[in-house]
């Protein structure tokens, strides 16, 4: 493949960005601020509703990567869905911050799953049709910073317009709508009018084509299972983050915006250690095993510190260090993901087989994590909160280390 160009990279990483501002502000602040005005106390609702979101995308991303790599337009494959993704997306965020129960806030959360999961998604399939190997690991450091930046700047609207909902829910969505407008206009794909395929789609043989040996493609079953492990822990660590900050604070929910937007301003330096010094070292040294390993170390390494911390200067502390093992994860596997693609012709099909790895655990995370909570739980303290931080820890040590069974890659 012929090198990228430079705004090809740029418009990459602002898109990127704008799209993690729209739809993981709600998953970071605006959803437990929305679950603590509809049902208070109930903070197992939040789990429910996100783990339904992710179940969703679980379903519906191998029907959509297969229809994106069959896409017939003159604007190419990949354009088509993310315009329609932002469009539909807008509305999904107007349905959250409108809701008056529980039940609709959760179709209002599926809906932003699906809509703006394929805006990502597709700019995820156009990095696996355009970049070559040398250029994959410095774009995923690049993209890796900003999608962990980006909650930075919603968690930031959400601390000065908590008090409301339309705000919360649409200045990102809008932010997203004009930040990914600007790789749509801008970056040029090719016309996929003449594209011919051997058989027809089918929603069975879609199904079927999500399923691979490991024993045929044992590198990309690795990265898979790591990638897994991996979101198990941090969708454990970062679901019910509000809630666990309010717990230490002795605040409501609605209360801890100003403090999580000022952990998400420090939070900057640790994602661009981890992510950009992350994915741009990976490619000097010719390196991906050693630093995904790094990166479930550094996460579990912040965890078990938030589990313990006594002190507000402590859970910052560790907070920080996990943001370096998650800004370094971001970048260096999303790399190794695109050096092990099986078949880089069918990138939409594989992506969206390796996007299950994040998608499962999403789904089953948050329904396990009540259960968890529930374990040690005294009427001082109804959440142990400390034991969920603990277990994250342990499923993202053992999600970096999986990937040193990897052999076509270093």
């Amino acid at each position: 493949m012929p090198d990228v160009s430079t705004r090809y990279i740029w418009m990459q990483v602002i898109a990127q960005f704008g799209v993690f501002v729209a739809f993981i502000t709600p998953l970071g602040i605006s959803l437990a601020i929305k679950v603590a005005q509809l049902a208070p106390g109930q903070e197992q609702y939040l789990g429910y509703i996100t783990g339904a979101g992710a179940f969703a995308v679980m379903i519906a991303s191998p029907l959509l990567g297969q229809l994106s790599d069959r896409t017939r337009t003159r604007i190419g494959r990949r354009r088509p869905f993310m315009i329609a993704g932002m469009l539909l997306g807008m509305v999904a965020l107007t349905v959250m911050a409108q809701s008056t129960s529980i039940l609709i806030l959760g179709v209002g959360w599926v809906m932003t799953q699906l809509t703006w999961g394929q805006v990502l998604g597709n700019l995820q399939y156009s990095q696996a049709d355009k970049l070559p190997e040398h250029q994959r690991g410095k774009v995923a450091g690049l993209t890796g910073f900003a999608t962990q930046v980006a909650p930075v700047l919603g968690v930031g609207v959400a601390s000065f317009v908590s008090g409301n909902n339309l705000l919360l829910f649409l200045i990102p969505g809008f932010i997203g709508l004009l930040l990914t407008t600007l790789f749509v206009v801008f970056v040029h794909e090719e016309d996929s009018r003449g594209l011919t395929f051997d058989q027809p789609m089918t929603v069975l043989g879609t199904f079927r084509g999500m399923v691979f040996d490991p024993r045929e493609h044992p590198d990309y079953a690795w990265a898979w299972f790591g990638r897994f492990l991996f979101y198990f822990g941090l969708t454990l660590n970062t679901t019910f983050t509000a809630f666990f900050f309010a717990q230490r604070l002795g605040v409501a929910v609605e209360d801890v915006a100003p403090t999580l937007a000022v952990l998400s301003l420090m939070g900057i330096v640790a994602l661009s250690l981890g992510a950009i010094g992350g994915g741009f070292l990976s490619d000097r040294f010719h390196r991906r095993r050693v630093f995904v390993l790094l990166a479930g170390i550094l996460f579990g390494a912040g965890a078990v510190t938030m589990a313990f911390a006594p002190s507000l200067p402590l859970l910052f502390a560790g907070s920080l260090v996990t943001s370096i093992g998650l800004g370094m994860f971001s970048a260096v596997d999303m790399a190794l993901a695109l050096d092990v693609l099986p078949d880089r012709a069918q990138a939409g099909r594989y992506m969206a087989i390796m996007n299950f790895a994040a998608a499962i655990p999403q789904a089953v995370a948050p329904l396990i994590a009540p259960s968890i909570l529930a374990l040690g739980a005294t009427a001082a303290v109804s959440k142990n909160y400390p034991l969920l931080y603990i277990v994250a820890a342990v499923f993202t040590v053992a999600g970096g280390a999986v990937v040193l069974r990897i052999r076509s890659v270093k």
